[in-house]
């Protein structure tokens, strides 16, 4: 006698199929959702407060709840998407994604403290927590030079007076009409202003327009390196005035008075001899000794200058 055919049918009915996580005790009752980022948002708002209906009745930490929050994340992924697109403006192209991420702790949080008894509707609720989060990664991650909230929260004021005040005056506003616009002091819309450039940086290298010395068209290739941060060349002088004094405290009165009618009044050996009443030879080895003994004394190393003297 010949075996029946296998038919698909035969061949389901065979082979068991493990029980959908939909079946697990607990939320049997629940639709199964295979594609939850793939849900039409307005059916995604439905299904929403069917799991959320169930989401604070299971246990803490049991895989059936796991099950409903995770859905729920999934299903209402497009709300963080949406905002997102409002920040995309303030945001490379390598940083959407991190805004993504950011966004999706503020639909966790949501999430978590979602009432549905309340009758309120969960983006109502979410968007906020959302855009919060976005908005506190910009201000924690985002400025150069970090300063104080206080004064992001200042920036943001004062972008918005500036604004406004534009549009009404008809004309940029001073920094009176800014601080009379929010209450504030001249000196606090300032600071204000100040912390401002310490949002954003711009790289030495960078091409500035720079103008040439004779005033004429801006030179080429230059940066911003080649017109800020030259050394000073009165800086070193100041350095070493700096050092010598202590040297020049440390001297006999002649040999100060000395090197003041040599290097203060410019006077030659033979003027600075007829005024101290010694000879022009004397001068000249007083002045060779003195200036060896400062010059060794502003070399020499200070640990070991202070360990001498002692």
């Amino acid at each position: 006698m010949r075996a029946p055919a296998h038919t698909p049918a035969a061949e389901t009915a065979a082979v068991p199929r493990p029980r959908p996580a939909s079946a697990a005790p607990g939320i049997a009752d629940l639709p199964r959702i295979e594609e939850p980022r793939e849900v039409a948002p307005a059916d995604a708002r439905e299904l929403s407060r069917v799991f959320f209906g169930r989401l604070h009745e299971l246990e803490e930490g049991t895989p059936e709840r796991r099950y409903v929050r995770n859905t729920l994340i999934e299903m209402n992924a497009s709300l963080v998407q949406y905002a997102v697109r409002r920040f995309r403006g303030r945001a490379d192209a390598d940083d959407i994604e991190d805004l993504v991420q950011v966004g999706t702790i503020g639909l966790i949080k949501a999430i978590d403290r979602y009432d549905p008894s309340r009758e309120t509707e969960f983006a109502t609720l979410a968007m906020p927590y959302i855009t919060g989060e976005i908005k506190r990664h910009f201000r924690d991650t985002t400025w150069a030079v970090r300063v104080p909230r206080r004064l992001q929260e200042l920036r943001i004021d004062i972008a918005k007076a500036k604004e406004e005040l534009t549009g009404a005056l008809d004309r940029s506003p001073t920094v009176s009409d800014i601080a009379a616009h929010l209450d504030l002091t001249a000196e606090e819309v300032v600071e204000g202003l100040f912390a401002a450039n310490g949002h954003t940086s711009g790289s030495l290298d960078a091409p500035q327009p720079a103008f040439t010395e004779s005033g004429g068209d801006p030179a080429e290739g230059q940066t911003l390196a080649d017109v800020i941060g030259a050394e000073e060349p009165a800086l070193e002088r100041v350095e070493d005035l700096q050092a010598l004094a202590p040297l020049l405290e440390r001297l006999s009165a002649r040999e100060r008075r000395m090197l003041q009618l040599r290097f203060g009044d410019e006077l030659t050996q033979a003027q600075i001899g007829a005024a101290l009443g010694i000879s022009q030879m004397q001068v000249s080895r007083l002045l060779t000794r003195v200036l060896a003994h400062l010059r060794a004394s502003m070399l020499a190393d200070p640990a070991e200058d202070g360990a001498a003297r002692r």
